[in-house]
C-alpha cells in the first residue's frame, strides 16, 4: 500500500468512509479501478459496477453521497484538531497495516509516535473488582515505566484504570473509540480523554459525527489489538467484550496474556479460560516483557536515539524481520562474507538491534525498524 497520496484526494477518502459498508475490499477496488477517490466519488453506477462493486454497495453510494457534506466534515476535523490518515500515510501505524481488516481511514487526536509500536492493549470488565483494578494499576504502571504504550478503549472499569495508571506513571497511552472523535464516550471520561490527547492519542476509524452505537465497539476492538504487540486481559466475564479483543488478537497473530482470578468469581471466568486455552499467565510485568522480548526496550530506544548504523549494518538490517533467517541466507542476500556478517550480527545483538534465536538464526529485535 505504498503510494504518495494527493492531499486533495483525502477528502474523498473521508467521504467514502462516511458510507456504511465501504471498507477495505471496496476501497481497494475503487482505488485500483479509478486511480483516485475523487474520480470514484464522481463515477456513475455503471462505472462502479465495472470497478467490481456489488449492486447493494452501488445503490448505497448513489443514494447517500448527495447527503454527505464533505466540507462540513473537514470543518469538524479542523475544529477538533483531528488528523485523518489513509493507509498510504507514513504516520499510519505500521502494525495496523498488517491486519486483514485494515481501516482505510484512521482519525487521530493527539500524536502517534514510532515508539508506540511497543504497545500492549489492556482490556477487561466494565464492572471491575477491587482486585482487578489493583492488578491493572500495578502491571500497567510497570509496563509504562518500561516504555510500553498502553492501548485501551476508555470504557468504565479496567480501561479507565489502565489509561490513568499509564499517565500517572509518566507513560504514553492510546484510547480507541467506537464513535467519532468529536465526542467522548462515556462522557464522564472527558477530562481523561483530554489528558490522553496530551500524552498520546485518541483514535477511531469512525468519522466525526458517528455516535457510540453498540455494534461499533466489537469492530473497534480489531484496532486495539492491531496496533499492539499483544493483548492483556484482566477480568472478563463469560460473554465479555474483552474476549472479542483477545480472539481478534489471535487472528492477527498477536500475543494473548491473561491475569488469573478466583474460580468463584464470574469476572475471572474469561481470563481463566484464556489461560486454560493457552494464553500466557501473567503474575507480574516480567511475564509480559519476557514473552514480547521487551526487557531491553529502554536500552533499544536509547540506542536508536544516539547511534547511527553504517551502510553495511543497514544492509544486514534490510534482510531481517520477525521471521527467523539463517546466517548463511543473510550472507547470500547481503553478498557479504560469513566473517563480516558473523561479527556484525554479534555487535548488533549486544546493542539490542538483532536477536539470535538458536541454530544460527536471527530476527530483528522486537521488529525494530532502523
Amino acid at each position: 500500500m505504498l503510494k504518495c497520496l494527493d492531499m486533495s484526494d483525502l477528502k474523498y477518502w473521508i467521504a467514502f468512509n462516511c458510507i456504511p459498508g465501504i471498507g477495505r475490499v471496496k476501497f481497494s477496488k475503487l482505488e485500483e479501478y479509478f486511480g483516485s477517490m475523487q474520480s470514484a466519488w464522481q463515477a456513475n453506477a455503471a462505472e462502479m459496477k465495472a470497478a467490481g462493486l456489488d449492486a447493494k454497495s452501488i445503490s448505497n453510494i448513489v443514494h447517500r453521497r448527495s447527503n454527505i457534506n464533505i466540507d462540513e466534515i473537514l470543518d469538524k476535523l479542523t475544529r477538533y484538531n483531528i488528523t485523518a490518515l489513509t493507509w498510504h500515510d507514513e504516520k499510519f501505524p505500521r502494525k495496523l497495516k498488517e491486519i486483514y481488516d485494515v481501516p482505510p481511514v484512521l482519525y487521530v487526536r493527539g500524536n502517534l509516535l514510532p515508539d508506540d509500536e511497543w504497545a500492549v492493549a489492556v482490556v477487561g470488565s466494565r464492572h471491575a473488582t477491587i482486585y482487578g483494578k489493583e492488578v491493572t494499576r500495578q502491571i500497567v504502571t510497570d509496563l509504562a515505566r518500561n516504555k510500553i504504550t498502553i492501548v485501551s478503549g476508555l470504557a468504565r472499569g479496567i480501561d479507565t484504570v489502565a489509561h490513568r495508571a499509564a499517565l500517572e506513571a509518566g507513560g504514553r497511552t492510546i484510547a480507541v473509540f467506537g464513535c467519532g472523535l468529536d465526542m467522548v464516550y462515556p462522557g464522564e471520561n472527558m477530562k481523561l480523554a483530554q489528558s490522553i490527547i496530551e500524552n498520546g492519542a485518541i483514535i477511531s476509524d469512525y468519522p466525526p459525527g458517528t455516535k457510540p452505537k453498540a455494534e461499533n465497539f466489537p469492530r473497534r476492538n480489531r484496532i486495539m489489538s492491531g496496533i499492539s504487540l499483544g493483548v492483556l486481559a484482566i477480568e472478563a466475564a463469560k460473554n465479555s467484550g474483552a474476549l472479542i479483543t483477545t480472539d481478534l488478537a489471535l487472528e492477527q497473530n498477536r500475543e494473548v496474556f491473561a491475569v488469573p482470578g478466583s474460580i468463584m468469581s464470574p469476572l475471572s471466568w474469561g481470563t481463566n479460560k484464556l489461560i486454560q486455552d493457552g494464553a500466557k499467565l501473567v503474575q507480574n510485568v516480567k511475564d509480559v516483557l519476557e514473552e514480547l522480548n521487551c526487557a531491553i526496550i529502554p536500552q533499544q530506544l536509547e540506542f536508536k536515539n544516539t547511534f547511527q548504523l553504517d551502510s553495511v549494518e543497514k544492509s544486514l538490517i534490510d534482510q531481517l524481520s520477525n521471521e527467523p533467517i539463517h546466517i548463511d541466507e543473510i550472507c547470500r542476500l547481503s553478498n557479504l562474507p560469513i566473517v563480516t556478517v558473523s561479527s556484525l550480527l554479534s555487535i548488533m545483538e549486544i546493542k539490542g538491534v538483532v536477536r539470535g534465536v538458536g541454530g544460527m538464526n536471527y530476527v530483528l529485535a522486537n521488529n525494530i525498524s532502523m
